[in-house]
C-alpha cells in the first residue's frame, strides 16, 4: 500500500494555504540537486537547504483561503517549518553522518519521483519529445547487433513514452485553445491574441510538433522498426534462447507464466504501440492541431472585424432610427438611398480580354441493352410497394374533403368528434392540424385551431392533443 508508515499523510504539505510556496521549494531543491545547474556534489546540509527554501519562498505567493498553517515572523522561520514538514511526511529524508554528526537532507525515492513530475508539469525543463520514436529504432537496432537485453528494455521504455508524449501534446493543444478563447473573452485584444498564437507556433510547434509530423514522424520510422523486429524474430534459436534467459534473470516482473516468452512479449508490445501511434494517436494529433489553428483563425478574424468596425456604431444607428417618427424615418432612408444611388462607370481593361478556344465535347459511346421482362416475384414486390405507398399517401385535398364531410353544414367541430370509418379517415385525422398552416391559408382554406383538452384512452391513439377546428371561409368549397 502507498499510504502507510511515513507516507500516511504524504500530500498534506501540498494541501494548505502555503501549498504554492512548498511546491516552489520542492522544485528549486530538485533543480539544485538533479538539473544541469546542480552545484553540489553531495546531499545538502540543513543550512544549505534552508537557503534554497528561503530563495523559493521569495518567488512564490501565498494563496488565500483553506486552512491556516500558522504565522511566521520571517522567511527563515517559514523555511524551517517547510523543511520539517517535508521530512515528517516523507518527501525528504534526514541522514546523519556518524563521523561529523551533521545531517543531510536528500529526497526520498517517492519524493524525488513526484517532484520530478511536478517539475515536468511546470514546463521549465527542455524535453525533446519527438526523439522517442527514433530512440526506439536505435535501441532495437543495437539489440539486434549486440544482443544486449538492456537495449531491448530501453526500446520498450521509449515506445511507452511515444503514446504518452502524443497524449501530452494533444492535451497541451486543447489547453492552448481554451486559454486563447479565455484571453480573448477577457480582454478583446487582437494584438495580444495574435501574439500568443504566433508565439506558440514559433516556440512550441516548430521545434517539436512540426518535427513529429514530418522529419521524425512515426509513419517514417514505423516500417524500419517493424523490419528490425522481424529480423530479431529470425535470429538463430540459440541467440534468442540466451536473450530470453537474460530477460528472465534481469526483469522477473515481466514473466506472466513460464510458457510465455518475455522476448516475444516485449517485441509484440513495441509493435502494438507503434501501430497505435501511427493509426490512432497521429491522426488525433492532426485533428487537434487543425482544430486549434481553425479556432485561432476564427477568433483573430472576428476580433479584426470588430476592431475595424469599432468606429461604425451600427447598433447605435439602429437605435437612433427607431426613435424617429415615420416621416423623419422615411426622409432619412430616402436621403441615404439618394447618396448610394450614384452612377459608377467602369471600363474593361483590353488586356484582360482573351479569346478562348471552344471546348470540344467528348464523345461518349453508349449501348442500349434490352432488358428481359421481370419475373413474377419482382412484379409482386413492385405491386406490393406501390400499394403500400398508396395506402399511406395522403394529400391536402383529401384532408379538406374529409373535414368538409365531418363539418356538414356547420363551421366548427371538436377533433374528438371527427369520425373514423376507414384507414383513410384515420390518416386524415392524424394529419388534420396541417390544414391550419399558412400554406393552406394562402390557398383560401382558412382553418383556425384552438387547443382543447388532451384526448386519451382511445381505440387508435393512446394519447393525442385535442383541438377545436373553426373554418373561417372556404373559397374552393
Amino acid at each position: 500500500m502507498f499510504f502507510e508508515n511515513d507516507r500516511s499523510q504524504f500530500f498534506k504539505p501540498l494541501t494548505g494555504k502555503y501549498r504554492e510556496q512548498v511546491l516552489e521549494c520542492l522544485r528549486l531543491l530538485h533543480e539544485r540537486l538533479y538539473s544541469s545547474q546542480a552545484d553540489y556534489g553531495e546531499s545538502l546540509k540543513r543550512e544549505q537547504v534552508l537557503d534554497v527554501f528561503i530563495e523559493a519562498l521569495e518567488r512564490a505567493p501565498m494563496l488565500e483561503g483553506d486552512e491556516d498553517e500558522g504565522r511566521f515572523h520571517n522567511s527563515r522561520e517559514q523555511a524551517t517549518w517547510v523543511l520539517n514538514s517535508l521530512v515528517e511526511y516523507g518527501w525528504l529524508k534526514r541522514d546523519k553522518d556518524e563521523a561529523s554528526f551533521q545531517s543531510t537532507y536528500p529526497f526520498s525515492r517517492t519524493g524525488r519521483l513526484f517532484t520530478q513530475t511536478l517539475v515536468e508539469v511546470d514546463g521549465r525543463g527542455v524535453r525533446t519529445r519527438h526523439r522517442n520514436t527514433r530512440n526506439t529504432l536505435n535501441a532495437l537496432a543495437a539489440f539486434l547487433e549486440r544482443g544486449e537485453v538492456y537495449d531491448l528494455i530501453d526500446a520498450q521504455e521509449h515506445s511507452e513514452r511515444i503514446i504518452a508524449d502524443f497524449s501530452d501534446i494533444i492535451a497541451e493543444l486543447e489547453d492552448r485553445k481554451r486559454e486563447l478563447v479565455k484571453e480573448v473573452e477577457a480582454q478583446q485584444l487582437v494584438q495580444q491574441a495574435s501574439d500568443q498564437f504566433f508565439d506558440f507556433m514559433e516556440k512550441r510547434f516548430q521545434p517539436d510538433v512540426a518535427i513529429r509530423l514530418s522529419a521524425d514522424s512515426v509513419e517514417k520510422h514505423r516500417e524500419s522498426i517493424q523490419t528490425t523486429i522481424e529480423r530479431i524474430r529470425r535470429k538463430p534459436k540459440a541467440w534468442k534462447q540466451n536473450a530470453e534467459r537474460e530477460l528472465r534473470r534481469m526483469a522477473p516482473e515481466l514473466i506472466d507464466s513460464q510458457d510465455n516468452s518475455v522476448l516475444w512479449q516485449l517485441l509484440d508490445s513495441i509493435d502494438t504501440r507503434m501501430r497505435n501511434a501511427a493509426e490512432i494517436m497521429l491522426p488525433a494529433l492532426r485533428r487537434t492541431l487543425q482544430g486549434f489553428t481553425n479556432r485561432a483563425d476564427i477568433i483573430i478574424r472576428q476580433l479584426s472585424y470588430l476592431h475595424n468596425q469599432q468606429h461604425s456604431d451600427i447598433v447605435g444607428l439602429c437605435r437612433d432610427l427607431a426613435e424617429l417618427d415615420q416621416q423623419a424615418f422615411a426622409q432619412r432612408l430616402h436621403s441615404a438611398g439618394e447618396a448610394m444611388a450614384g452612377l459608377k462607370l467602369g471600363l474593361i481593361d483590353p488586356a484582360q480580354v482573351q479569346l478562348r478556344k471552344r471546348k470540344q465535347n467528348r464523345l461518349a459511346k453508349t449501348q442500349i441493352q434490352e432488358l428481359a421482362a421481370p419475373d413474377q416475384a419482382t412484379l409482386r414486390e413492385l405491386e406490393i410497394a406501390q400499394l403500400l405507398e398508396k395506402a399511406f399517401n395522403i394529400n391536402a385535398g383529401a384532408m379538406r374533403d374529409y373535414l368538409r364531410s365531418a363539418l356538414g353544414a356547420g363551421r366548427q367541430i371538436d377533433s374528438r368528434e371527427l369520425p373514423i370509418n376507414g384507414a383513410e379517415d384515420l390518416l386524415s385525422l392524424s394529419h388534420i392540424i396541417e390544414l391550419g398552416s399558412a400554406e393552406q391559408r394562402a390557398k383560401g382554406f382558412a382553418l383556425q385551431l384552438e387547443p382543447s383538452h388532451t384526448i386519451s384512452d382511445e381505440h387508435y391513439f393512446k394519447r393525442r392533443d385535442g383541438f377545436l377546428l373553426k373554418l373561417e371561409h372556404d373559397d374552393h368549397h
